[in-house]
């Protein structure tokens, strides 16, 4: 699973670099977002839903939030 560090960087950092890592891999591949900005959360969930990819996990652990990302299968 790639992980994409986010720490550190404000919206909408996170989610571009998000989505420049699910253009980059395979349908169906895992990716895990960490970030610390605290939009990240909802970010994340509105990414998802306009995109299709599908959000398989996330929680915060102190002040980083820890997410899993499937990219979305075609055809």
């Amino acid at each position: 699973m790639l992980t994409i560090d986010a720490r550190g960087l404000p919206c909408p950092l996170p989610i571009v670099r998000l989505a420049a890592a699910a253009r980059s891999h395979p349908p169906g591949s895992s990716l895990q977002l960490v970030a610390t900005d605290p939009a990240v959360e909802p970010d994340l969930a509105a990414w998802c839903a306009a995109t299709g990819h599908t959000q398989v996990s996330g929680a915060w652990q102190g002040t980083e939030y820890y997410a899993e990302v499937r990219t979305i299968l075609h055809g």
